[in-house]
């Protein structure tokens, strides 16, 4: 699974944010390093290796590409460019995670000296790229986003022939993802069924959603992080900004804290004190004469405990004959009662 620094491991995803400028990625990374993230990740697109000239737009969003292979091709960096962003992230203390579309974007990875891989939904099946990641020994992540359980399955089965070390995460490929498209009732399944380690790859804007995979079991968590949603670019609607990636790092850490500590609801010996103070004792709630029989409607529970018989055995009192005379109030002890 993922090299762990935290649980829930999390990656902060720049994907296509830097629009192609190097200068705007080491930003992204500069203020990413901020926010408590354990890693970022980034996509290698090398347009001639992994597209052409017929592949459509998913988002016909561009402005200035006509196609989308020119599109990776502007948003390309060079093999000695990668090295530097690489070794940013490394200077920063933010692991480095990279997405390849392609066989030679996984040998300019091993290059550069990536630790672990991240399998993008749309490569599932691509089981020439999955060889070629398989036989650098390195763990990878694999996000399920368009896969249904068959063809999980059968990826499942190619890794674990090839004895790779693999995680998979929950996603919904949508951008961005509805309350009704989170599926975050996959987590469970997906833990139960592949028995690996599970985590969330969260497309949806909103950080509730990756507290509420945190609380279901998820180990790794996944977003798009964008300087503001109104930016240009496909997945700017679908991420966070800074501030909220802060805010989930720091939800997300209580969360894990919480769950590591789990409350013994058996042993409540930590509120005795406080059982003291706020539990209740017998009273008459107005002037009554000596061998009156209580009834329920004579009776009122007040603070403290322990200054007359406890308001849980009221019951125990009823029909009981006052030994005296007791005023308005006054705390009902066993003395008072025959």
């Amino acid at each position: 699974m993922a090299i762990k620094k935290s649980s829930p491991y999390i990656i902060a995803e720049i994907g296509q944010a830097h629009e192609g400028s190097l200068g705007v990625l080491y930003s992204y990374i500069d203020a990413i390093a901020h926010t408590g993230v354990d890693a970022v990740k980034f996509q290698m697109h090398i347009a001639e290796a992994e597209s052409s000239e017929h592949e459509p737009f998913r988002v016909q969003f561009s402005l200035e590409d006509e196609t989308r292979y020119g599109y990776w091709q502007r948003m390309g960096f060079s093999l000695e460019q990668w090295k530097g962003i690489k070794q940013h992230c490394d200077t920063l203390g933010l692991d480095f995670i990279c997405s390849p579309f392609s066989n030679m974007a996984v040998d300019w990875l091993e290059e550069i000296g990536v630790k672990q891989y991240k399998i993008g939904s749309g490569e599932v099946t691509n089981f020439l790229i999955l060889e070629k990641i398989a036989q650098t020994g390195k763990p990878v992540i694999l996000s399920s986003g368009m896969s249904s359980y068959d063809e999980l399955d059968k990826t499942v089965h190619f890794l674990k022939e090839r004895k790779v070390d693999f995680s998979i995460l929950q996603c919904t490929t949508a951008y961005p993802t509805m309350p009704e498209q989170y599926g975050l009732n996959v987590i469970t399944e997906l833990k139960e069924r592949y028995n690996v380690a599970i985590g969330f790859s969260d497309h949806s804007a909103k950080i509730e959603t990756c507290i509420a995979a945190t609380a279901l079991g998820a180990s790794i968590l996944e977003f798009h992080v964008v300087f503001d949603r109104q930016l240009f670019g496909p997945d700017a609607k679908a991420s966070l900004t800074i501030q909220e990636t802060k805010e989930l790092v720091l939800a997300v850490q209580n969360i894990a804290t919480a769950l590591l500590n789990p409350i013994d609801k058996n042993n409540n010996t930590d509120f005795a004190e406080l059982k003291q103070i706020f539990e209740k004792s017998l009273a008459i709630n107005k002037k009554l004469p000596e061998n009156h029989i209580l009834t329920f409607d004579d009776l009122e529970a007040k603070k403290p405990k322990n200054y007359g018989v406890l308001a849980i055995k009221y019951q125990e009192v009823i029909g009981k004959k006052l030994k005296f005379d007791k005023n308005q109030w006054d705390f009902l002890n066993e003395e008072d009662i025959a």
